[in-house]
């Protein structure tokens, strides 16, 4: 795609393109499951991967991506002149304001709208050219982005091919900048990116073919000045200064961020003139803010809440299903949790579909393998676990560990309903008669990090967490979560990281696709964690505004207009 093509009012595209995820209508529906959201398999509410997620044949750009252009007629207009400020309220503040130095999706979404990638993802799946004007892979393992021209960062500075290879480097090498940074298998397989020679150009090196590497690229690795990061004089976790549509106003450490429209922007300015943040870890209270009009957005909405949304005369509810597990992870290194009889008879233990019909009241999916339904690599034939107590509590004799006393800690507010799926789970576990077990509510931030900090051995042995893969490639869960050499994970299987190497270096799509669906069967029966809920992403959004969600759960407030 040309330059002149892809810059072709960005802000409509991303706004636009994204019929594959649009959100499901939530006007009168009811728990009985006739009305409830499908999961999307079909590709009508959940993104597939495009060909470019999985590389081609390298000959060029064109070759390796599935880019969709604006049709004639969606064209966008000047941004108001007016003033339009929107505020959107999530369960939880950013931990930092370092776009590479975190794994959290309520940070992400802060920090994406001061930051930005080589490429973007639009709602629909589609892989575009963003700081980049064109990609291709060069030969296996090395792939190459053109940077694009005139983009200033928020003090000024122009962006050069320098700044692009140096946050990557800042991300996957650890003696560049973060030691190391938690986003690190984000960008699994890449070794380093350098400038090209006397051209404005970045080459990204991969150990092996990396057939997922611009899908990887579409998702992560936000673009920072290495000058100002490597000054001295500036604090990435507290300060910002990327390229992006919004430019940080202020910050207020687990309070609010509050954005202002960047009218140097490269492409056409936001609609948004002002963009605050808030958290709010009562789904209450984030209910009661939209509906007095101090907020725009707000996430999770508790489904006993939704009628309250849907019949006031000021907000309504939209549901996306989206690109995130929720699930009990375990810490394998450690007794009980070592012995995969005891972890299949957790799974056994526990009554998913009551779960999902009384807890979260049809809004989520059972899942019983790492890899969502639509995901390359998602197993078919695999099934949930079975809720079968007895079973659980005979291979719980089996394993030779009755009398187990477990500890479940759990985030309230991040997900939703996760302290009451949990509460869900606690309760069917403690009712077998030879395991105990109790809840431990947990601070979300504290919790993450614990979970992504590097040392494994500081983390609970029993927690509920989620986990999003944007790339919809069963790579980007199992890496880093069940993979010896994963950034989150206690978990060591031979068989497993042979099986995952083999599928990181077969250039074959469809080869490629059979080894992981046949690894997600062996995770199945290995039952790594209790297998939960697909996320269901449930918001109110104030009728002040046009926005749809997305499957990926970012919100973008760039794709935000003033409703007509």
């Amino acid at each position: 795609m040309s330059e002149e093509d892809s810059s072709l009012d960005r802000r409509s595209f991303v706004k636009l393109a994204g019929g594959a995820a649009a959100s499901v209508t939530l006007a009168g529906c009811s728990g009985n499951g006739g009305d409830t959201p499908t999961d999307g398999g079909d590709g009508g509410d959940t993104p597939t991967p495009t060909e470019a997620d999985e590389g081609g044949d390298g000959s060029d750009g064109g070759d390796e991506t599935d880019t969709a252009t604006p049709t004639e007629g969606e064209t966008g207009t000047d941004a108001s002149t007016q003033d339009f400020p929107v505020t959107i309220t999530q369960g939880q503040p950013p931990s930092t304001l370092d776009p590479h130095d975190h794994r959290e999706t309520p940070t992400d979404t802060v920090v994406l709208h001061a930051y930005e990638g080589v490429l973007a993802r639009s709602p629909g799946g589609e892989i575009f050219e963003n700081l980049a004007t064109s990609f291709q892979r060069v030969e296996p393992g090395v792939v190459r982005f053109d940077i694009r021209e005139d983009v200033q960062f928020h003090n000024g500075d122009d962006l050069t091919p320098r700044d692009v290879a140096y946050s990557v480097n800042r991300i996957v090498q650890e003696d560049v900048g973060l030691s190391p940074s938690p986003q690190s298998d984000q960008l699994a397989g890449v070794t380093g990116a350098s400038v090209v020679d006397g051209e404005r150009a970045v080459e990204v090196e991969s150990d092996g073919l990396n057939p997922v590497v611009f899908s990887l690229f579409a998702n992560y690795c936000d673009v920072m000045q290495r000058s100002w990061v490597e000054s001295g004089d500036n604090d990435p976790a507290t300060e910002m200064n990327g390229t992006g549509p919004f430019q940080l106003s202020s910050y207020e450490e687990g309070v609010q961020v509050v954005f202002e429209r960047f009218d140097g922007y490269w492409d056409d300015p936001a609609e948004v003139t002002e963009l605050t943040f808030l958290g709010a870890s009562e789904a209450s209270t984030r209910v009661n803010q939209l509906l007095e009009g101090e907020t725009d957005i707000v996430v999770n909405v508790p489904p006993q809440e939704i009628s309250r949304l849907n019949d006031s005369d000021s907000a309504s509810v939209a549901a996306e299903a989206s690109t995130r597990i929720i699930y009990n992870g375990m810490r394998y290194d450690v007794e009980p949790f070592s012995d995969p009889q005891f972890r299949r008879a957790m799974n056994y233990a526990v009554d998913l579909n009551s779960i999902i019909e009384n807890v979260l009241q049809t809004f989520g999916d059972p899942t019983g393998q790492p890899t969502l339904e639509g995901f390359v690599g998602h197993n078919p034939d695999v099934e949930p676990y079975e809720y079968d107590p007895d079973q659980a509590e005979q291979l719980v004799s089996e394993s030779g560990f009755e009398g187990a006393e477990l500890e479940l800690h759990t985030p309230n507010g991040r997900y939703l309903r996760d302290f009451e799926i949990a509460q869900a789970v606690v309760g069917q576990i403690d009712s077998l008669s030879n395991v105990s077990c109790e809840i431990n509510q947990r601070d979300f931030n504290s919790l993450a990090t614990e979970l992504t900090d590097g040392d494994i051995t500081t983390s609970p042995h029993f927690y509920l967490i989620g986990w999003g893969n944007a790339t919809f490639d069963a790579s980007q869960t199992i890496i880093p979560l069940l993979t010896t050499d994963g950034s989150v994970s206690s978990y060591s299987n031979e068989e497993v990281d042979t099986m995952m190497d083999n599928a990181q270096t077969e250039d074959d799509r469809e080869e490629r696709d059979a080894i992981l669906q046949d690894l997600n069967a062996l995770l199945h029966d290995q039952a790594p964690w209790i297998f939960l809920n697909r996320q269901y992403s449930v918001y109110g959004s104030s009728n002040r505004i046009d926005w749809t969600p997305r499957a990926d759960e970012r919100i973008d407030a760039y794709a935000i207009s003033p409703a007509e």
